[in-house]
């Protein structure tokens, strides 16, 4: 469940929204995600994105490399604890030379409640570079903005494999059963 602190608008998202459109970003894949619902809701009412809904993590890799293929930008938001359903998919990234962006708000580690969370919350971080995906890491409102362009124009203008995680601080605290 959400806390109060998590239902509020926080500016840096708009900022990660912004280099999104500015950026030519036309897709973003996602599993449903509190942490990224800000972002999720302003793609879904942005008329030149299309917000893409996907059941498993797995499933938007493949979809962000298809609008590669297609032409397209597209970026992947995901949860920590999904980064685990993706390894085999990541190795079409590395053989391909996919420019890839994903933005994970990561989960296991500041303040967790549920311990199932935080196995993957501390390999996250390792399985991206395992795959050969570089890491860039927000811990500060201030700084978010500053590190999803360098990731952005890591992957779109580089060319390279970006995975941007978004500290577990930067959400807010989840607790169980409160709302």
């Amino acid at each position: 469940m959400d806390s109060p602190e998590q239902s509020l608008i926080h500016p840096w998202k708009d900022e990660i929204f912004q280099i999104f459109k500015t950026g030519g970003v036309s897709q973003v894949a996602y599993v449903p995600d509190a942490g990224h619902a800000q972002v999720i809701n302003q793609v879904w009412a942005e008329k030149d994105m299309h917000a893409i809904p996907v059941t498993t993590e797995e499933e938007g890799v493949a979809s962000v490399c298809g609008a590669w293929l297609g032409g397209q930008r597209a970026v992947l938001l995901m949860q920590s604890s999904g980064v685990g359903n993706c390894v085999n998919m990541f190795s079409i990234i590395n053989n391909c030379r996919f420019p890839f962006l994903t933005l994970v708000t990561m989960r296991g580690e500041w303040a967790e409640f549920n311990q199932w969370q935080t196995p993957m919350g501390r390999a996250t971080e390792d399985a991206f570079k395992i795959m050969g995906i570089n890491v860039l890491r927000a811990d500060q409102p201030e700084k978010v903005g500053e590190v999803v362009s360098a990731g952005f124009d890591a992957a779109f203008e580089g060319g390279d494999a970006v995975a941007i995680l978004l500290s577990q601080s930067l959400i807010g605290r989840k607790k169980w059963g409160v709302k």
